[in-house]
């Protein structure tokens, strides 16, 4: 259990400068921001602290900067998405790293906010370099991690400038990760469900080895279920399938018994086009020169029932190719039963990445008892390992 934000009294907020890490690593369009989602899960914090008289100095990245600053990825943008959002002035620091930008900090009026420069324009950030985590922490009297989709990588403004700046705590995004994430591992409501999906089982390996002692049942869909065909002996066409993977595949269906759930057949397409023609067909039935895209009809109807019937659910990944209708599918009626589940009482938590965008293509997300903001990071928190950005805050 970690320190959390509302353990701080007042007092240790007032007029105190908190350096708040926070994931504004958002869509960009022509310069502008695509979606601002991730800010907006951010305000919780912001606005505790503003309403504490805390003087608020924000850090994240944006994208994948090489070699160094480059004007595409600087945090501009969410300074203004973010005025609008607070309906106040924000300060944008240039360069955090600079004796100016430190004089900036101590300089903001109580309840006041600032947005530091991308981090990754700075080379230290990816090495977790304590010299710039130290002049990331001189802006700040105390530290709160916000930034859950982040929490996964060791980076100066994630792990060092924790070690460096206390008192080191969680915000409230990251404790309700924390909380929810946690409470469907550690303390289920059964029936507890895991839905898997995604292109291939390499990347899940880990997820479903670390579930399967814990869940009641894994419904697996996506074109990593092509693998576990493979591995029962059928026919997979031009479907996606690991081959390397398959006697993996067959170890984990003998080892899980009928803990695992495979779809009973898929909607498949001659290629991975809106006007492709395409098949529902049995998984017995896919043939050569066909590929699976989606789950079929029955498998929706068959997994949404276990998912309603279901008091905890978890959600990674897509059931299909979902980005490109009709192979949406699966996953939208994935999303439904999810919402049908949250309504009937039980508790539905969607593991970021895809299965976010999922829900939120649908209108969904509202429905859900939480939809995680970090994609790797909740896969890496479901296997149980240890996140470097929450390892390094203070213990409660």
């Amino acid at each position: 259990m970690k320190r959390s934000l509302q353990s701080l009294d007042s007092a240790a907020l007032e007029g105190r400068r908190a350096l708040v890490r926070v994931d504004f690593n958002v869509p960009l369009k022509a310069g502008a921001i695509a979606d601002d989602t991730r800010i907006r899960a951010a305000l919780p914090t912001i606005k505790y602290l503003r309403e504490r008289g805390a003087r608020v100095i924000l850090l994240s990245h944006l994208g994948r900067p090489r070699n160094g600053p480059d004007p595409s990825l600087t945090m501009r943008p969410v300074v203004k998405s973010l005025e609008k959002m607070l309906g106040a002035p924000v300060t944008f620091l240039e360069d955090p790293t600079s004796a100016e930008a430190v004089t900036a900090s101590r300089r903001l009026s109580r309840g006041a906010v600032a947005v530091a420069e991308n981090t990754r324009f700075y080379p230290g950030e990816e090495k977790n370099d304590a010299e710039l985590a130290a002049q990331f922490a001189a802006l700040g009297d105390l530290y709160v991690n916000d930034a859950f989709g982040s929490a996964h990588r060791a980076h100066a403004s994630t792990e060092a400038v924790a070690t460096l700046l206390k008192p080191a705590v969680a915000g409230l995004l990251m404790q309700d990760e924390l909380r929810y994430l946690g409470q469907a591992l550690d303390e289920p409501r059964r029936p507890f469900v895991a839905v898997l999906g995604g292109a291939k089982i390499s990347g899940k390996i880990d997820l479903v080895e670390a579930l399967l002692p814990k869940v009641d049942e894994i419904l697996i869909g996506g074109a990593m279920a092509c693998t576990f065909f493979k591995a029962m002996g059928l026919e997979t066409g031009n479907s996606l399938v690991e081959p390397e993977r398959v006697d993996l595949a067959k170890a984990l269906m003998d080892k899980a018994g009928q803990k695992i759930v495979l779809p009973s057949g898929g909607v498949i397409g001659r290629e991975l086009k809106d006007d492709t023609e395409t098949r529902a067909v049995r998984r017995e039935e896919i043939p050569a020169g066909w590929a699976v895209f989606d789950i079929d009809p029955y498998s929706e109807a068959d997994f949404a029932r276990r998912i309603e019937a279901a008091r905890t659910v978890v959600w990674n990944g897509p059931m299909g190719v979902f980005e490109t209708p009709p192979f949406d599918h699966g996953t939208l009626a994935v999303a439904r039963a999810m919402a049908a589940a949250t309504a009937s009482g039980a508790i539905t938590v969607v593991g970021g990445g895809d299965s976010a965008a999922a829900v939120a293509q649908a209108g969904l997300g509202e429905r859900m008892t939480h939809v995680s903001t970090g994609g790797g990071a909740s896969l890496e928190f479901l296997e149980g390992k240890p996140l470097p950005g929450v390892a390094a805050l203070d213990d409660a």
